[in-house]
């Protein structure tokens, strides 16, 4: 998380990734950016590209059912990894 700071210079993104994890604790949760925007005190249109620029780095799944339904926003974490039991 510290390139989205650091290196990408995106604050934007990293307070949207950890209001996403707040909404829903690690878990698929639909939540508009507008309610995002409101939650972390930016622009609705801060927190569009903030989501944009996540989903562009494999940090966010995001599905939707159509075109006017609110999109399920998963949160992911590829710096963890699963242990794999011994065989």
């Amino acid at each position: 998380m510290r390139d989205l700071i650091g290196h990408d210079r995106r604050p934007s993104a990293y307070l949207a990734y950890l209001a996403i994890l707040s909404v829903g604790g690690g878990r698929p949760v639909t939540v508009s950016h507008q309610q995002l925007a409101e939650r972390i005190g930016l622009s609705k249109r801060a927190v569009q590209d903030a989501v944009a620029h996540l989903q562009q780095r494999g940090l966010l799944r995001i599905t939707r059912r159509g075109r006017t339904e609110p999109a399920l926003v998963e949160p992911l974490t590829p710096w963890r990894w699963e242990a794999k039991p011994p065989s």
